[in-house]
Parts: C-alpha cells; sequence; structure tokens
C-alpha cells in the first residue's frame, strides 16, 4: 500500500476561508491583538515571582514585596480581561463566517439541477448544511486563533529564557525536539484519522435518513433485520474511526508528560547544584525557568489538540467548498420577463439523455396551440414525465429547442418561466405545517381571504373546513395527516392561486379513492378552462374530453388524435392499452 501525502495545512483552502473573514476584518485584528495581550501578561506573571524571590524575599523586603504583587494582581487582571475579549471575538467572528457560508451554501443548493439530486445522497447534504458547517466555527473557536495565542506565548517565553540564562535555555531546549517531532506525527496522523471519521458521520446520516423515509418499504419486507446488521456495520466502522483518533491521544499525550518532566527534573538537578556551589543561577531564575518550561511545553501539548479541531474543521470546511464550488447550477441567463402569455408550445427536434448515449426524448416535434387541452399517455418509461421536467427546466435538453409563444424558453429568466407553468406533481410533497402555509408557500402576498374564496371556486373549501382547525390544520412531514387524494386537492389549490397560463397535471388523478377524484374532476375542469393544459394519466377514461391524445412510447411520439380517432386505429398503440385497462376494470 502506497503511503498517502498528508499536507498537514491547506494554505490554498485556508485562503478561501479566509475570503468569508473580509467583511469581518476589524474583529479579526482585535481578536489577534487580544491574542498578542494574553501572551505578554501571561509571561509577565512569572518574571514578577522571580523578581520577588531573588529582590525582596532573600532580601526580607517585604514592602516592595507588596508592592509587587499588587503589580501581579493587576497583570492578573489585565490578563483575564483580554481572554474574555480574545475568547467572546473569537466565537463571535466563528458564527458571523458560518452563517455566511451557511447562506451560500443553501443558495447554491437549491439552484442545482434536478441531476444533481439524482445523483447525491440527501443525507450526505444535510450532513454537509449542518454539522460541517458547524465544525468549521471551531476553527476560530477552538483552532486557529488559539494556536496563534500559543505559538505568540512559546515565542515570547523563548526571548525571555534566552535573555536571562541560556545554559539552562540549552537543557529545556534539548528535549523540545522530541516534542515539536512527536507533535507533527500526531498531526499528520490526526489528519487522516479525521477525515475518515467525517466520512462515517457522512455515511451514518445517509443510511439513516433514507431508512427512517422508508420505513414503510423496510417494514412491510420484513427488512427490520437486514438494514439492522447493515446499521451495525456502519456504526462499527464509525466506532473504528474515533478509535484511532483516541490512539494517537493515547500516545501522544504521555510522551509530552514524560518530556515535560524529564526537563523539570534537569533543571532541578543543574540549577540547584549552580546554586549550592555559589553560581550566578538564582534560586529566582530557577522558578522561572521552571514555570516557563511548563508554560512552553503546555501550548506544544494543547496545540496538537487544538490542531485536532483545526484539522476536522478543515476537513469539513473542504466538503463544503467542494459543494460551492460544483458546476451544477441551472444557467440563468434569460432576460425574458412577459407578464402575460397565450400558452402556445412549440417542441422542435428535442432531444435528451439522464445519461450520455442513453436517449429518453428522441426528436420528438409537437406544437401545442394556446388554450387547448392535451393529455401525454404511455407506459412507464415513455418519457413523459420528461417531457414535463424539461418544459419546466428542472433538467437541460440536449438538442433541438422548446419555445413558449415564439420565446425560447431558454430566453426566459427561471422565475418568469416557472411563473407562467403550474405543475401538479404525481408524487404531491406537502411540508410540515398548516394547509394554508402549504398552499401560499409563506408568500405574504396572498391574504386568507383570496384562498378561501379561490378554494370555493375550484370546490375544495369545504373539504378542507371539514378537517380539524380547517385552513390551520397541520398536516405534518410531508402531508401525512392526509390521504393521497387530499394531497392532490391541495396541490390544485396551491398551483390555481399562482394563475400560471399553462397547467400541468403530472398523473394528478392516480391512487385515489373515488370521492376524491369526484372532487380533482371539477377542480380540474376549472382550473384548466381557457388554459393551455398538459395532462398525464394511466387512467384513460379521465382524457376522454381533451382536444387531443399524444401518445409516447420509448420517448418519441407514435400516435395522436382524439379519444375516438385513436380508439377507430386497428392495433393502434392506444386502442390496445384502452383495451387491457377496459379489460381490467371489468375483472374488477
Amino acid at each position: 500500500m502506497k503511503n498517502k501525502k498528508v499536507n498537514i495545512f491547506d494554505n490554498r483552502l485556508f485562503s478561501k476561508l479566509m475570503f468569508y473573514v473580509k467583511p469581518y476584518k476589524n474583529t479579526y485584528y482585535f481578536v489577534m491583538s487580544a491574542a498578542i495581550l494574553v501572551s505578554a501578561f501571561s509571561v509577565l506573571t512569572p518574571y514578577l515571582l522571580k523578581i520577588i524571590v531573588d529582590d525582596f524575599i532573600r532580601l526580607k523586603d517585604y514592602d516592595g514585596m507588596v508592592l509587587i504583587i499588587i503589580l501581579m494582581l493587576i497583570t492578573l487582571i489585565g490578563e483575564v480581561m483580554f481572554q474574555f475579549f480574545f475568547v467572546f471575538f473569537a466565537n463571535l467572528l466563528g458564527q458571523n463566517v458560518i452563517k455566511d457560508l451557511r447562506l451560500v451554501l443553501y443558495k447554491k443548493i437549491i439552484g442545482f439541477r434536478m441531476s444533481y439530486f439524482d445523483q447525491s445522497s440527501v443525507g450526505r447534504l444535510v450532513t454537509r448544511a449542518v454539522n460541517d458547517i458547524e465544525t468549521i466555527a471551531s476553527i476560530f473557536s477552538q483552532g486557529l486563533f488559539m494556536i496563534v495565542a500559543d505559538l505568540l506565548k512559546m515565542g515570547v517565553i523563548i526571548i525571555i529564557m534566552l535573555l536571562i540564562n541560556w545554559k539552562l535555555s540549552l537543557i529545556v531546549f534539548s528535549i523540545l525536539p522530541l516534542i515539536i517531532y512527536a507533535t507533527r506525527l500526531f498531526q499528520k496522523s490526526m489528519k487522516t484519522a479525521f477525515e475518515e471519521v467525517r466520512l462515517q458521520v457522512a455515511n451514518l446520516n445517509s443510511f439513516v435518513q433514507e431508512r427512517l423515509s422508508g420505513m414503510q418499504i423496510v417494514q412491510l419486507f420484513h427488512r427490520e433485520e437486514t438494514e439492522f446488521k447493515k446499521f451495525t456495520q456502519i456504526n462499527e466502522k464509525h466506532k473504528k474511526a474515533w478509535l484511532k483518533t483516541v490512539w494517537y491521544n493515547s500516545i501522544f499525550f504521555p510522551v509530552a508528560e514524560i518530556a515535560s518532566s524529564i526537563t523539570l527534573g534537569l533543571l532541578v538537578w543543574f540549577g540547584g547544584l549552580n546554586v549550592a556551589a555559589g553560581g550566578i543561577i538564582s534560586l529566582g531564575t530557577i522558578f522561572l525557568f521552571i514555570q516557563m518550561s511548563q508554560m512552553l511545553f503546555r501550548p506544544l501539548r494543547q496545540i496538537a489538540d487544538k490542531f485536532n479541531t483545526l484539522q476536522m474543521g478543515m476537513v469539513s470546511a473542504e466538503r463544503i467548498f467542494k459543494i460551492i464550488e460544483t458546476n451544477s447550477a441551472i444557467n440563468d441567463l434569460g432576460s425574458k420577463k412577459p407578464e402575460n402569455i397565450m400558452g402556445k408550445i412549440s417542441i422542435k427536434n428535442l432531444k435528451f439523455s439522464y445519461h450520455q448515449g442513453e436517449e429518453v426524448i428522441r426528436d420528438l416535434n409537437l406544437l401545442i396551440q394556446p388554450g387547448e387541452k392535451i393529455a401525454i399517455v404511455g407506459s412507464t418509461g415513455a418519457g413523459k414525465s420528461t417531457l414535463i421536467n424539461l418544459l419546466s427546466r428542472f433538467y437541460e435538453y440536449d438538442s433541438g429547442e422548446i419555445y413558449l409563444d415564439d420565446i425560447k424558453i431558454r430566453d426566459f429568466s427561471l422565475k418568469s418561466l416557472r411563473g407562467h407553468i403550474g405543475i401538479v406533481l404525481q408524487d404531491v410533497f406537502l411540508f410540515a405545517d398548516s394547509i394554508f402555509k402549504n398552499i401560499t408557500l409563506n408568500n405574504p402576498d396572498i391574504s386568507v381571504r383570496q384562498v378561501k374564496s379561490i378554494a370555493k371556486k375550484i370546490g375544495v373549501h369545504e373539504f378542507i373546513e371539514s378537517l380539524p382547525g380547517g385552513y390551520n390544520y397541520n398536516v405534518k412531514e410531508r402531508g401525512v395527516m392526509l390521504s393521497s387524494g387530499q394531497r392532490q386537492l391541495i396541490a390544485f389549490l396551491r398551483v390555481y392561486i399562482s394563475n400560471p397560463s399553462v397547467m400541468i397535471l403530472d398523473e394528478a388523478t392516480s391512487s385515489i379513492d373515488s370521492h376524491s377524484e369526484e372532487l380533482i374532476k371539477t377542480a380540474t375542469a376549472r382550473i384548466t378552462k381557457n388554459k393551455t393544459s398538459i395532462i398525464i394519466a394511466h387512467r384513460l377514461s379521465t382524457i376522454k374530453n381533451v382536444d387531443r391524445i399524444i401518445v409516447m412510447d420509448q420517448g418519441r411520439i407514435v400516435e395522436i388524435g382524439s379519444h375516438e380517432e385513436l380508439l377507430e386505429i386497428k392495433e393502434g398503440y392506444y386502442s390496445r392499452l384502452y383495451k387491457i385497462q377496459f379489460s381490467e376494470l371489468s375483472l374488477a
């Protein structure tokens, strides 16, 4: 197995992160200044202790000693005060940065094409948007600035040591390379370990989210034990990843403590012999070096720990920036924003494939006149829903063109295009909120009175009022408190209130009860009146009265005509499909 080179610190990644610090540069400079002052105050205390021992206690000058003690107290107060400022504003800076990063990330995600979500796990995206973002905050609160403060403190300590006694300094410095080498090895190992930890956390989140969403399937097919075994395996991998970090910590910190103890012993031995022999080393100097050696080694040990935090933050930042820099956004360069359109749709030589070389739509040509009501039928995989997704630009077609009122849909701004096209999807999604908010989607310009008026108009007001709380009824997550048909009715009202010029119903009457179907038929007739309408349905009985029926097979249009015209085509695709459904209904 090849040894992969591990960069302890990614400067390029760090510069990207610092870009988000620029709006808060005053806070940044204040934190750095506080770090410098904390370092200065912290090393001043042991030096004052040396003065007390050598100049006042030895000479029994108690009045002078009191003065120095007062000065030490002032120093301590200054250190505490600037330590407070340092910690508070470092955390404030971190929270401001991740707030901005979270906004950038979320804006990026909501602008991605549907193809991106087809290939990306929801659980992983949740991990990036929540867990990883929070981890980045620790770079500023517990990592970067803490390391800088410790390095400054160590630098000042080294200078003071050399100025006071170079021999004792050499004793301390002789052990220093061992600590530095151990720290470097520790940092490299921890970076690799934390990358593995973040990977396993993402795997856990992805697995749990998917299984919770599909719990009905898990239980329906008695897969509880199998899924539990899979979870156990993933959980075990997560545990092993964390144990690696524990193992590295268990080795490093005892080594650091032993090195610190050896240094302490050498200082006491050498300094004590010198004092006993009447040398130039004073008792206060020994006290100073004992304290400063601990102050020198302690940050080294802490730096390693803080570097762990920094590494976790940097690993998370790398994952976040990978998403931010992903070029999967929908091209929204169109400038056309017509307020009103007639609803004419022209499709010319359209081709589309989800995967290269696997065409789903093949040389499709279709003209839909303003106000025309058409239906699209075909077997599963024929390309019906794909065509709808292309009309709304959820996906980008490979070649050909789609026109809306003789304007290329790519020339529309996305907001304008989708404002003119209303879609009721097959699988209606409702948020865990009230019916009113699910209808308006928190649009402040839509009042309760307007909603009720339109609900009465399309015949769903009584159904909503029959629910506990009426329009304030909470449908819970994904609308589980409502039946499939009821969710469809809510979707109808949601679309109709936006007043689109083109209405698309994607299998809107499938899998619903008879009562809801009647309500939907009434609503459909009213919301599609005088509007260009496209209905995709498996129930051929629901589309007898449309102007034209488009029959698709394998991405192509194979038949076009009215219900009666298509039935007259012997051995035609539509007639065969109708006969199959009619016979199934007869048997039922």
